[in-house]
């Protein structure tokens, strides 16, 4: 099995970034992570690591901030520990187990790679920045430990993975549809226009694109309830809502499926 990474680099406003993406047969996947004001958000996948450093090398940081403990997002961490000894900061939720061995699936080990253990700081409501206060906000739904992070000064939200794409199709089996639409209503009482997104990257007119998510997620649970009440059984509404599989359904055993969604509205 053939597992092959490339990314490049970019910048957008004054947030400078890094996209790496993993290849492996017909799955392709990616994942961001972004350096401003003398802080960098997120730090990638243990596999891209390699492709990571130069970046790593060449920002200058204060501190790295987290914003949710899955592997693609903290697989450079203990990397930029050592090497560079700069604080990492991340919801309390996890700090202790970002400490201990990791503890998720074989598949994802295979293809996002094994991370490290780091030590991390919980990071509070807000932090400092360089020339900036930030606002942290807690945005659960996707993973239970999920921030996202507004810059006061220039208007800018970082989602981590709360928006991803407009139309979401599948989600982890813990993913919550009625906890996400809840954590975009909450993003929204807050001024900003620009987003960067850990997958999407930085997305034009980022407000009225998380918008377009929210209703999307809305009037998915509108139809599953109203098809829950006509008498359909979950895997009968799958049907009708989902008109086909994807591969990472099949690689990941089930644990990354168009169902949970389904399940989260009905709970």
């Amino acid at each position: 099995m053939v597992i092959k990474t490339n990314s490049y680099t970019g910048q957008e406003s004054n947030v400078r970034f890094i996209n790496g993406y993993v290849s492996m047969v017909n799955m392709r996947l990616n994942a961001y992570c972004f350096e401003v004001d003398g802080v960098l958000i997120d730090t990638g996948a243990p596999r891209l690591l390699n492709e990571f450093k130069p970046f790593f090398a060449e920002a200058d940081i204060d501190k790295v901030v987290i914003t949710h403990a899955h592997e693609d997002h903290i697989g450079g961490a203990s990397f930029l520990q050592k090497e560079y000894n700069v604080p990492i900061f991340m919801n309390e939720l996890t700090v202790a187990e970002s400490g201990q061995k990791a503890d998720y699936p074989l598949y994802r080990k295979v293809f996002w790679g094994r991370r490290e253990p780091f030590q991390a700081q919980q990071i509070g409501n807000s932090f400092s920045s360089r020339t900036a206060t930030w606002d942290v906000i807690k945005t659960p739904g996707h993973a239970r430990d999920h921030l996202s992070f507004i810059n006061r000064s220039t208007g800018q939200l970082f989602s981590g993975d709360l928006y991803v794409q407009p139309k979401t199709n599948v989600t982890l089996r813990e993913e919550s549809v009625p906890t996400i639409i809840a954590s975009i209503e909450k993003v929204l009482t807050f001024e900003f226009e620009e987003l960067y997104c850990c997958h999407a990257g930085y997305v034009k007119n980022g407000r009225q694109s998380l918008k377009q998510k929210l209703n999307y997620l809305k009037e998915f649970r509108g139809n599953v309830l109203t098809l829950k009440e006509q008498g359909y059984t979950e895997k009968e509404i799958q049907t009708k809502l989902f008109k086909r599989k994807y591969p990472i359904t099949y690689f990941s055993l089930g644990e990354w499926d168009s169902i949970h969604m389904i399940r989260s509205v009905l709970k």
